[in-house]
């Protein structure tokens, strides 16, 4: 892959860990502050997973830039 598609593969990927994050966070908010009951239980357990898949995407996005062989 070029080194242009890389860059371009790297920002997309650490924009939706982004998104991912701040949809998180609303929802952890959101979960822990204003919900209540089930409804809060399910708010929190999906922000959690959604602030580990973002996580993941930042670290997977960063590995390839680490980790890339020069010269491919």
């Amino acid at each position: 892959m070029s080194e242009t598609g890389r860059g371009a593969v790297r920002r997309r990927r650490l924009l939706w860990a982004g998104i991912l994050a701040v949809v998180g966070l609303a929802l952890l908010l959101v979960g822990l502050i204003v919900a209540s009951g089930t409804l809060a239980r399910v708010e929190v357990v999906l922000a959690v997973l959604l602030l580990v898949a973002s996580y993941a995407l930042q670290r997977m996005a960063r590995r390839e830039t680490l980790y890339r062989r020069d010269g491919s």
